[in-house]
This record gives C-alpha cells, structure tokens and sequence, in this order.
C-alpha cells in the first residue's frame, strides 16, 4: 500500500480520490507522497521513501523543487484549480478601488442614529467614487487567472490590455480576441488605470514592481497583487503612494510596511480562500499524486517534463534522470543487455531534468526486475527508478 503523509487541512473531498484498497492516509509506514497546502517544507526534513509532493495550490515557493529534482521527487501543483476565487477577489479588488465601498461603510457606522438619513445625505458625497467602465485595464500575465479577470473586465466595459510574452496556446483560445496585447510591460503601465498582476515569484520577476517601474504609472493608477508579495518592492511602494506617483496599491499579503498605510488596501492572504477552491486543489493535488504512483504518468509537476502514456498493465518502468547526453541510449542499451523487448516509451525534458516512461512486453511480467532496477539506478545521472506492475511495485 502507498502511504500518504497530509500537512494542513486538506478537504475531505481530496482524500477520498485515494482507494482505501491501496492507500493509507497518514499512515505508521514511511510515507510515498506529501500531500500539503501551505507548509514550508524547507524547514523539514524529507525522507528518501517520499516519490511525489503535490500542493493544494500553484505557488510552490514552500517546497524545494530543486534539491527534490535532484532527488527523483516530483512535485506537483494545481494550476487553474483557484483560478475563479482569484479571479472573483481581484473582481473585489476593482470594485473597492474604484467605489470607497469600505469607508463608507465604516463612517455610516460611526454616526449617532438620530437623523441619520440627513446626515449620510449631506456626508456622502466625500465617498463618490468612479465607474469602471469605460476605463483601462492593464493584465500582467495571461495565465489560467489572468485570461478569467480579462475576459470578465470586458463584459464590466473596460478596455483590457495584456501583456505576456510566454502567452500558451490554451490561453490563446480561452481569452476574448477583444483583449488587446502590449508589446511591452512599460506600455501597460504607463497607460492603464488599473494594473493587476498575474505571475509566478521567480527570479527573474521578483521586486518587478520596483522604484523604477512604479515610476511609469498614471498618477490615478490602480495596482493590484493578488499573485505573491515578493514582486513588488514595498518600500517602493510606500515612498511612491507617499509622493502621489500612483493612487492606490491592493494586495492579498500583509506586511509591516504596508498595513496602516492610507493609500493600501490589504487583504489578509483570501485569495483561493472559498469552500470550493480548496476542495478543487485537494482533488487535482491527490489526482496528479495517485496517477504518478500507480502509473509513473506526470501532469502539472513544476520540477520535472509532463509525460502521458496510457497504462495497459503491463511492467512499467519510470526514470527521474538528468537531461544528459546518452541517457535514453544507455537506458535502452541495458534493457538489451537483460533481453527486455520495449513495446512503448516516452521521454522528456524540462531544463536540467528529464523523465522517461517505459513499458515492456507482456512476457517479463514474470521476471523479477528488481536486479533491472539496480542496474538502471548505477546509470551516472539517473536519479530514482520506479518498477511498476499490476500485482507489484518495486519502489
């Protein structure tokens, strides 16, 4: 049986996708796979039975893919399985920066009950906000989230604009044609009312709303981060809004610097925060977890290529290897040596890694592949091999 170790509070729906026949859930035996939300994994540390990690959710700055690549682990994420409740907060987010709906609210509580009608008639004109319609949108990634909120800005009667250079061809046929692209992110902050950002925290685009880029926005300008906290600058950010550069920062994530400050508006991390997010993260997180341990088959990893081949019951063998020359070559050339006959395979890569899927003819369900296994493994740069077969797994 595989044991799957939980973190955090995963929904029951996600953990019913695993057969009791074959799964224990928090189990006494040294765990297969991580199942977990939020927890830092950095801080732990991860025993060699564990094969796959799959998160409730799409960033993974909580797990070291890396040293888990390293390791033939293969980390797994949910992308789109938030994508609405995103969506409907960043929705939120437009409407609260445009209409001071808050305040409001706030102030009428404050008054004394008597007359209180002639008071919020002659008070309410100092919360007159502005209608979205008609106004720019500026989208910063044209992800699962992104094309959601530009497609609904549209039907609002904003004048959306997108701008993402590595745009994927799923996204190309979900997002409205009436989405216009920019070139450049200059462009899309220099010109729009309102700015969302929709990325992944990488290297490359961490602190990318910084003091020279925030410069760029409209002095009326709208930002909104509801992606991570770490790509904007947030002593930028309040050494701008001080100076009047830009109108108003909201964001999903609370930090010192930000949260008393009159020109910010944060959200205490509700993003993918509904009932029905985090049961469809459960339920693709322990999808991917229990497809890659019964059939070596990889969806959604973020440290490892995707990798599909049907399963037919017959032996399987699963390769985590590094993204050397020769290494399909010497895979194959010792399953000749041991006369094992190939009937299908797969192979990918993604930067230094790749993945291989091989199945092998009927007739060696009878061999005992563990001797296979070890050969397989003493390869220089394959890093975990998996046997896979329908009575039994050499793991």
């Amino acid at each position: 049986m595989f044991n799957i170790q939980t973190f955090n509070n995963i929904a029951k729906e996600g953990l019913q996708v695993f057969d009791i026949e074959k799964y224990l859930i928090d189990g006494n035996q040294p765990p297969d796979g991580y199942l977990l939300r939020s927890q830092n994994l950095h801080e732990i540390t991860i025993p060699e039975s564990i094969k796959a990690i799959a998160r409730a959710g799409a960033g993974v700055n909580n797990i070291p893919t890396t040293d888990c690549a390293e390791r033939g682990v293969v980390v797994f994420n949910t992308p789109g399985a938030n994508a609405n409740a995103v969506k409907e907060l960043v929705l939120a987010g437009l409407f609260l920066s445009a209409r001071p709906i808050i305040e409001g609210n706030q102030w009428i509580n404050q008054l004394e009950s008597e007359d209180i009608e002639k008071k919020v008639e002659a008070g309410k004109k100092a919360f007159a906000g502005t209608e979205l319609a008609g106004k720019k949108l500026g989208i910063i990634g044209l992800g699962a989230i992104g094309a959601l909120v530009a497609n609904d800005a549209l039907h609002l009667g904003m004048d959306v604009v997108g701008y993402d250079p590595f745009v994927s061809v799923d996204t190309a046929w979900r997002i409205s044609k009436e989405v216009t692209r920019a070139i450049t992110l200059e462009e899309v902050l220099a010109t729009c009312d309102y700015i969302t950002v929709h990325v992944p925290l990488m290297e490359n685009t961490k602190e990318m709303f910084n003091e020279e880029t925030l410069q760029l926005l409209k002095s009326n300008a709208v930002l909104l981060n509801f992606s991570r906290g770490e790509l904007v600058d947030k002593k930028a950010v309040k050494a701008l809004l001080d100076e009047g550069s830009f109108r108003l920062y909201m964001t999903d994530f609370a930090t010192p610097e930000l949260i008393k400050h009159p020109n910010v508006r944060v959200f205490p991390h509700l993003g993918a925060s509904t009932e029905e997010a985090e049961i469809n993260c459960a339920k693709m997180a322990a999808k991917e977890l229990k497809q890659y341990l019964e059939t070596g088959n990889i969806q959604n990893a973020v440290n490892y290529p995707n990798v599909d081949m049907p399963y037919k019951g017959l032996p399987r063998i699963s390769i985590c290897h590094k993204n050397i020359p020769n290494m399909v070559g010497q895979i194959t050339t010792e399953l000749a040596k041991n006369t094992f006959n190939i009937i299908d395979m797969r192979n990918s890569s993604k930067g230094d890694y790749a993945y291989t899927l091989i199945d092998l003819d009927e007739a060696n369900t009878k061999a005992d592949l563990r001797d296979i296994k070890r050969e397989l493994s003493a390869i220089q740069g394959v890093l975990r091999v998996r046997i896979l077969e329908p009575v039994k797994t050499y793991v």
